[in-house]
C-alpha cells in the first residue's frame, strides 16, 4: 500500500494495476489490511524472500506424521516452464550419472507441469514500524497448474490447533494462525447440473470414438474358422559366420487355405551378431504376421 499508491514507483503493468486499485480503495474508504498481504510469480519481490527457510524455521504446528505420498513427493521439485536463454559455450558436466546415490536420485526427480504461486504473507513488525522487510513471514503458499490441481501448504486446520509462529530478537512475540477453507459448498442442483454436462461430454466422446472405429466388423464366411497369426523371430544362435538372415516359409496343411496376394515367405533384415557368454548370437527382432482360413471337407463337399 504504502508503496504503489505512489505512481512514480509503478514500473510494470502490474504494479500500475496495483496502483489503481489502490486508489479504489482509499476513495471508497474501504478497510486497509495492515498486516497480511500477497506475493505472487509476477511480483518484482518474490524471488527476494528466502520463503520456504522462512516458513520452516518460524512457522510450527501440532506433531503429525506425514503420509506414504507425501514422504515421497518431499523431495520432488516442480518445474517452471519458462524461457530462459542459455549460453551453449558452457560444458555441461556430469549429464550421466552411472552410479548415483539415494540422495541424488531424490534431489534430481523433477515434475515438469507449469505452476503459479502465490505466497501469503504476514507483517509481524510493531505497531508503527510496519512495512520492513525483517519483519514479513510466510504464512502459507497456494500453487495451482493447468489441470486445476490446487496445492496450500500448510493445510487447513480443520478444527485443529492453530499455526504458532514465534518471532526473533529480544522481544519473542507468539502469533496464531489458521487456515479455512470458506468456499461455498455447491448445491444440489448445481451439482447435479455438473453431473449431467459431465455425461453429456462423456457420451459425445464415446459416439465419436464410435464413428472412428464403426460398426461392420469383416465376418468371415459360415462354417469356415478364419486364424490371425501374429509372431517375431527373435533371435539365432549356433551359425558359424556373421551377418546372418533368415529366409522363412509358410506351409499350410489340409483344410487351410490363405488369400491370393497373402505372402507365404519373407526374408529378415541382416544382423550381426553379438557374443552372449559362449554363443554368437544375431538378435533380428523381426515381427511378422499371417492369415488363414480353415474348412473342414464336410463343409467343403457341401459347397
Amino acid at each position: 500500500m504504502e508503496l504503489f499508491q505512489n505512481e512514480a514507483a509503478c514500473q510494470t503493468p502490474l504494479d500500475r494495476q496495483y496502483h489503481t486499485e489502490i486508489r479504489a480503495l482509499n476513495k471508497a474508504k474501504g478497510r486497509r489490511n495492515q498486516r497480511i498481504f500477497t506475493y505472487t510469480d509476477h511480483d518484482r519481490y518474490t524471488n527476494c524472500l528466502p520463503l520456504h527457510q522462512m516458513q520452516n524455521d518460524l512457522v510450527s504446528t501440532t506433531k503429525s506424521s506425514p503420509t506414504f505420498l507425501a514422504e515421497r513427493m518431499a523431495s520432488v521439485r516442480h518445474r517452471r516452464q519458462e524461457r530462459r536463454t542459455m549460453d551453449s559455450s558452457i560444458p555441461k558436466s556430469r549429464i550421466i550419472n552411472w552410479d548415483p546415490t539415494e540422495e541424488f536420485v531424490k534431489s534430481s526427480r523433477v515434475v515438469n507441469n507449469a505452476m503459479q504461486t502465490m505466497h501469503i504473507m504476514g507483517d509481524l513488525g510493531p505497531p508503527g514500524k510496519l512495512g520492513q522487510k525483517e519483519n514479513e513471514c510466510l504464512l502459507a503458499t497456494i500453487k495451482t497448474d493447468g489441470s486445476g490441481t490446487i496445492i496450500v501448504k500448510p493445510d487447513f486446520n480443520k478444527g485443529r490447533e492453530p499455526y504458532r509462529i514465534v518471532t526473533e530478537g529480544e522481544k519473542r512475540e507468539v502469533w496464531r494462525f489458521t487456515l479455512e477453507n470458506v468456499s461455498t459448498v455447491m448445491k444440489p442442483e448445481e451439482r447435479d447440473r455438473e453431473q449431467n454436462m459431465y455425461k453429456d461430454l462423456y457420451g459425445r466422446h464415446k459416439e465419436y470414438l464410435n464413428s472412428l472405429v464403426g460398426q461392420d466388423f469383416e465376418m468371415p464366411p459360415a462354417g469356415i474358422l478364419r486364424y490371425l497369426l501374429h509372431g517375431e523371430i527373435v533371435s539365432a544362435k549356433g551359425y558359424e559366420y556373421d551377418n546372418l538372415y533368415i529366409n522363412f516359409f509358410m506351409e499350410l496343411p489340409n483344410n487351410w487355405s490363405s488369400l491370393p496376394f497373402q505372402p507365404l515367405s519373407g526374408v529378415t533384415q541382416t544382423c550381426r551378431t553379438k557374443s552372449l557368454g559362449k554363443e554368437n548370437v544375431a538378435f533380428f527382432g523381426y515381427p511378422f504376421s499371417f492369415e488363414a482360413f480353415y474348412m473342414s471337407e464336410k463343409e467343403s463337399e457341401g459347397q
